[in-house]
């Protein structure tokens, strides 16, 4: 039955639709009565801003010696913030990094090439290529739950899509990021990764139980791993055991936002990691933090996106203005 549903779901594309019918108006609907209409206008406008401000980023200077691959999973709705992200990146190391952007399937060749504008060398995994790594490596015959799951949720993708089939570590950055001093740790991270590395949140949140998790796992599971940042070795992950978690934890406590967050604790959770100081790697930094950055690394999440739209990004393009 699962399986019959999954091949509706990818016929029909009811895993988006219903995304888009339901979730992304409910979202609209609570933030309005929450902040009011006329906030919500402010912030698209300011959201607008900042989408115009990346047509007009300058590319900056070549890099030499051998490209060190940075992920992310984006689109149109985010390309802007995935070209922000990777700028305040490049703008604070010498190093020769290079983007890659796997397709959430929403790229046109517009977007594609206001990215490569900025970043000429960026390689893009289309959604097809995406698609055939999927059938190959994780069939829905035998992996339904995975294949089901991120048709309906998006940020399961960073894990099956950018990783199936796939050697090698990776790092995943989330695009709703800013980058305002050297990330060191990152960085020999980049040059030489050993282990998994993730950032600290401002709780913990899996949306499932500890005993559950802890069960599936077979371990511990650490508090407050936040994905903003994720590291992991792509021939590491177990898609059978994958399988298994995603099913469990979907007919045990039911579906939830933060299932990919709570699916890799549980992956991180097995080894030593390195894990980027929550005062220097700051999740939802304050409004003064936002004005006037002192940390690393600001995660825009929940209620640090209002600054993140008024006054974030314009940092960056200041930076951009005084690099020669």
């Amino acid at each position: 039955m699962q399986q019959q549903a999954y091949q509706w779901a990818k016929d029909l594309g009811l895993g988006v639709a219903v995304y888009r019918l339901y979730h992304t108006p409910k979202r609209w609907i609570q933030q309005c009565q929450r902040d009011g209409l006329l906030s919500l206008a402010q912030l698209r406008w300011m959201q607008w801003q900042m989408e115009r401000a990346a047509t007009q980023l300058q590319p900056l200077s070549p890099r030499s010696g051998e490209y060190l691959d940075v992920y992310f999973l984006s689109g149109r709705r985010f390309w802007y913030q995935t070209c922000f992200c990777f700028y305040s990146l490049l703008q604070h190391t010498s190093l020769n990094l290079r983007p890659v952007i796997f397709d959430d399937g929403s790229f046109t060749p517009r977007y594609i090439r206001l990215i490569q504008r900025v970043f000429p060398h960026t390689k893009i995994v289309s959604a097809n290529d995406i698609m055939e790594q999927l059938d190959r490596h994780l069939p829905a015959e035998r992996f339904p739950y995975l294949r089901s799951r991120r048709l309906s949720y998006p940020n399961l993708r960073k894990l099956t899509d950018i990783h199936i089939g796939s050697q090698g570590w990776k790092l995943v950055l989330d695009s709703d990021m800013l980058f305002f001093q050297p990330p060191t740790l990152l960085l020999d991270w980049l040059r030489s990764p050993q282990t998994p590395c993730h950032m600290v949140d401002v709780d913990t949140a899996y949306g499932y139980s500890d005993a559950l998790m802890r069960k599936l796992a077979g371990v511990a599971i650490p508090s407050r791993v936040n994905v903003g940042i994720c590291g992991l070795q792509s021939e590491s992950l177990d898609w059978d055991e994958l399988e298994f978690w995603c099913r469990t934890l979907i007919e045990r406590e039911g579906t939830h936002y933060y299932q990919e967050q709570a699916m890799t604790a549980m992956l991180m959770a097995r080894y030593p990691c390195i894990v980027a100081p929550a005062t220097e790697y700051q999740v939802m930094p304050s409004q003064t933090e936002v004005m006037q950055p002192n940390a690393i690394l600001h995660h825009y999440v929940a209620d640090s996106k209002a600054g993140y739209f008024r006054y974030g990004w314009r940092h960056v393009t200041r930076q951009a203005v005084q690099t020669p």
